[in-house]
């Protein structure tokens, strides 16, 4: 990880600093939240992981109040009654700023949001993407995903045991550290099922009966998923009313490792070899480019008809609409569903992304381009 700096990140984390006294950086455990906040220039640092920094905040107004600088406060959820304290710390010393880091993203949103309005940033902070490894590695970034300790294993091997022990954790700590009592035999089942719905619609009552649950429950452990950054629930996209429109969201487990250990893909070579090696790529290219274009979760969409015209990937910027299609395919080519889309969609352009090395236009308005363009902030 040493060897890997994610400037793009630093960058995007100071913008926020400049203008909120607060930022939080949001994340799954161990996608590289404390790395960053030790590269990012700080004058004080609490990890309330560690028991000697979780009892010097035993009393945190004495602890906080007369400090001045940037302050870092990892795994903040651990002690959710200084989220208040912040509110008033930052409004009385306006030499002191905030860098809070956390995992468990419903409770730290809706803390914050309720006592930080208008004086707290978010990033949200994935695994590494191409922009951090680059184009020659893109093969082992798909295979392993984007957990740094996961990509940057010795061998797929080593990769594969680390994300199968990752799962554990997450399933048997993490998840009742956040006050869900689901048994973790029952969420494991659950998480590698919806594995295999990876890039579908979602079928509330389908998934109920195949697990034996009722529709309210599937939605609360889909929920549980998405809230923990394992699982992106994207919303579709309603327009033209004359036509009929699927209403449904679609499901993607967020990280391609986590995906693969949950289908049992060690290698690039199970990868090939495996029926669901499209959905993978989707999902793939979808979180690469919902990085590079920097939007926010309830900003994007997917848009699709029931005669089967869709785009995997809806946002607008700068007021006009944009959209990507994801397509594992040596040479994509224009298809009647492109076309759709654009006039239904009224499309300033479409991407297709695929992972091949050319780029060219299929129309004027519709270009397939390499995935491998996908790195920085995206360029329209």
């Amino acid at each position: 990880m040493k060897n890997i700096p994610r400037t793009d990140e630093i960058k995007a984390i100071a913008d926020l600093q400049k203008v909120f006294p607060v930022t939080g950086i949001l994340g799954p455990r161990q996608c590289g939240k404390t790395f960053l906040a030790e590269r990012i220039k700080h004058d004080h640092y609490f990890d309330l992981e560690n028991p000697r920094d979780l009892s010097r905040l035993d009393a945190p107004q004495t602890a906080l109040e007369n400090l001045e600088g940037v302050i870092v406060i990892d795994e903040i959820q651990r002690k959710p009654e200084i989220f208040s304290l912040l509110r008033f710390l930052v409004d009385k010393n306006k030499k002191q700023k905030y860098l809070i880091l956390g995992s468990a993203a419903p409770q730290l949103l809706r803390q914050s949001s309720e006592t930080l309005a208008g004086r707290i940033g978010y990033y949200n902070l994935s695994g590494f993407s191409l922009s951090d490894v680059g184009a020659i590695k893109m093969n082992s970034l798909w295979v392993r995903g984007g957990f740094p300790r996961a990509f940057l294993a010795g061998s797929d091997q080593k990769s594969f045991l680390w994300l199968t022990n990752y799962v554990t954790t997450f399933l048997e700590r993490d998840i009742p550290q956040l006050g869900i009592t689901i048994p973790s035999a029952s969420m494991r089942r659950f998480w590698m099922m919806l594995a295999h719905y990876h890039g579908q619609v979602l079928n509330y009552s389908e998934l109920g009966r195949a697990f034996g649950l009722s529709d309210m429950a599937i939605r609360r452990y889909i929920e549980i998923l998405s809230g923990t950054f394992m699982a992106r629930i994207l919303q579709p996209r309603h327009v033209n009313l004359s036509k009929r429109l699927v209403k449904r969201p679609k499901v993607y487990i967020r990280d391609s490792g986590i995906l693969h250990t949950l289908l049992s893909i060690h290698s690039m070579e199970d990868l090939q070899s495996n029926p669901k090696i499209g959905a993978s790529w989707e999902g793939f290219a979808l979180e690469n480019l919902v990085k590079s274009i920097g939007k926010k979760d309830e900003e994007l969409f997917f848009w699709s008809t029931h005669s089967g015209a869709e785009v995997d990937l809806f946002w607008q910027n700068a007021g006009k609409n944009w959209a990507a299609e994801f397509k594992f395919s040596d040479a994509p080519t224009l298809t009647k569903s492109m076309q759709s889309a654009l006039e239904d969609l009224k499309l300033e352009h479409l991407w297709v992304i695929y992972p091949g090395k050319q780029n060219y236009k299929l129309s004027d308005r519709v270009s397939v381009i390499s995935i491998n363009e996908v790195t920085g902030k995206w360029k329209y």
